[in-house]
């Protein structure tokens, strides 16, 4: 069986990869594996850049297959703020709350739920044996809440909605997220690779 890392220490966005693949022969590893590790300081720009960044870093010391991961929210009222910084958003110290708190402090005069119009998007970079690069999208279009509502999910899952009148992806079940999220999206469309390499 051969070997795929999850270039993350993010236990819900592991735990979202290990569901996603689970119908496929690969032994699922992740940072959390290896805690010798270094943090990846994430300098790019873009999403793709930061992708690239964790897995080549990744893949010149692990002996098997490396998929890394960058994604984050788009509001569009902020010009695409957080974007690459949504998981650091709120400073050094960010958590998921005080991220959550920073975006409705920012959004608090938007008050019409139809101005509040946003994205998730994810990025995966994957890195076979013989170090051949691709990469591959993913996006889900939707609102931001006015408060948080649910418990399931990470990040800023309580907040967004597909539909204006919907389920946050913190109400859904790990199925129902599954089968609309960003990283879902971007990861159809690397099955049939990883499939070749398995």
């Amino acid at each position: 069986m051969k070997k795929i890392l999850i270039a993350s220490k993010n236990k819900g966005k592991i735990a979202e990869f290990e569901a996603l693949l689970a119908d496929l022969p690969f032994k699922v590893y992740s940072l959390l594996d290896f805690a010798d590790i270094i943090d990846i300081e994430e300098t790019g720009l873009t999403f793709e850049e930061n992708a690239l960044i964790k897995a080549r870093f990744i893949a010149e010391n692990f002996p098997g297959i490396v998929v890394a991961d960058d994604s984050g929210i788009e509001v569009d009222v902020l010009n695409g703020r957080p974007g690459v910084f949504s998981a650091r958003y709120s400073g050094v110290n960010a958590t998921d709350e005080s991220n959550t708190a920073l975006l409705l402090e920012e959004l608090k005069s938007y008050n019409n739920q139809s101005e509040r119009t946003g994205r998730f998007r994810c990025v995966l970079a994957i890195i076979d044996e013989e170090k051949n690069e691709k990469i591959v999208d993913g996006v889900c279009e939707g609102f931001i809440g006015l408060v948080p509502v649910g418990s399931n999910g990470f990040g800023y899952d309580p907040l967004f909605k597909v539909d204006i009148d919907g389920l946050t992806l913190a109400q859904m079940s790990k199925q129902e997220k599954n089968a609309i999220s960003h990283r879902a999206k971007a990861f159809n469309k690397m099955v049939s690779l990883l499939k070749s390499l398995s």
